[in-house]
């Protein structure tokens, strides 16, 4: 008989209905959350604030939006947000890459010794207090370097890249690029790199959205409010709209002042998360091919 013909068994097709079944489950569990989010932040306030809103906007409104935009500081701290996730991004990948490929290679004396070195720093740090205390020593403090250069290298990502080269580039092709003259240099930027870009964008996406998520570095080194982030100025309106809600003693006025508070926190969780939805398509049909490769294979 043809494999074609072959029809599921009654218990297969049992089995099939019960994981579609918990399958759709899980992904109303988690999208439920999300279409609530910004089914509120699109709401009018009196809807929010009395928990009308399930599933689709009542009295739609974009009242929170135009208060988060009315700020200055949001606008601009948005372009800085931009400017530490791209910058910082490029630092983490390109010192990723540089710690990854020499600990991919065998023929590294002392790898063994070096790869103990970085895992040790997994299990064991300095601590809050020391890391601020080297910060300030180096003179980062209120820098833009504060954000960039103690989170430079993510050891984790940095093992799934070199596991990721171990099982991708064959020694074989070293060989022969080795046999026509091509440096070390230029082997990585000329074969190696062109052949990782599913681990390049994995761990690109991973750094990128570390630092657009950035808060407490920022709220530990950063005093100029010029270079909040986003995460940061968000935060500081969210808790003076709240401040200024409890503070106010006409009950009329109060419950408006809450229901713009409401409307508020979800419009700022549209605002801080939209951009990464917007980029991740771009990068969603490397990401399972990276991750699975660098951190089951080698």
């Amino acid at each position: 008989m043809e494999q074609g013909n072959i029809k599921d068994s009654g218990g297969d097709r049992l089995f099939n209905a019960a994981n579609y079944a918990v399958m759709i489950l899980i992904l109303l569990i988690v999208l439920y959350p999300v279409v609530f989010v910004v089914s509120s932040s699109f709401s009018a306030k009196e809807a929010v604030a009395s928990g009308k809103v399930l599933l689709l906007p009542i009295g739609f409104s974009l009242e929170g939006y135009q208060a988060v935009f009315r700020d200055p500081a949001v606008l601009r701290s948005i372009a800085v947000s931009i400017g530490y996730t791209v910058a910082g991004t490029f630092i983490n990948v390109v010192l990723t890459i540089m710690a990854a490929y020499p600990l991919s290679r065998r023929d590294l004396k002392g790898r063994g010794w070096f790869m103990g070195l970085f895992a040790f720093t997994m299990f064991f740090n300095g601590g809050l207090i020391p890391t601020y205390l080297l910060v300030k020593d180096l003179n980062l403090l209120d820098t833009p370097w504060a954000l960039l250069l103690p989170t430079a290298v993510s050891i984790w990502n940095m093992v799934i890249t070199r596991t990721y080269f171990n099982a991708t580039i064959p020694d074989e092709l070293l060989e022969a690029a080795q046999m026509d003259g091509c440096n070390d240099l230029l082997f990585l930027w000329k074969v190696v790199l062109p052949l990782s870009g599913p681990i390049v964008a994995v761990i690109a996406l991973y750094y990128g959205v570390e630092h657009w998520n950035q808060y407490f570095n920022a709220l530990m080194y950063m005093k100029n409010p010029k270079l909040y982030p986003l995460q940061l100025v968000l935060r500081e309106i969210l808790i003076r709209s709240q401040v200024t809600a409890d503070m106010m003693g006409d009950s009329k006025q109060m419950a408006e002042l809450a229901g713009l508070s409401d409307l508020l926190k979800y419009s700022l969780i549209v605002v801080a998360t939209a951009p990464l939805m917007l980029v991740y398509p771009f990068v969603q049909r490397y990401f399972v091919r990276g991750v699975m490769i660098g951190a089951l294979k080698g």
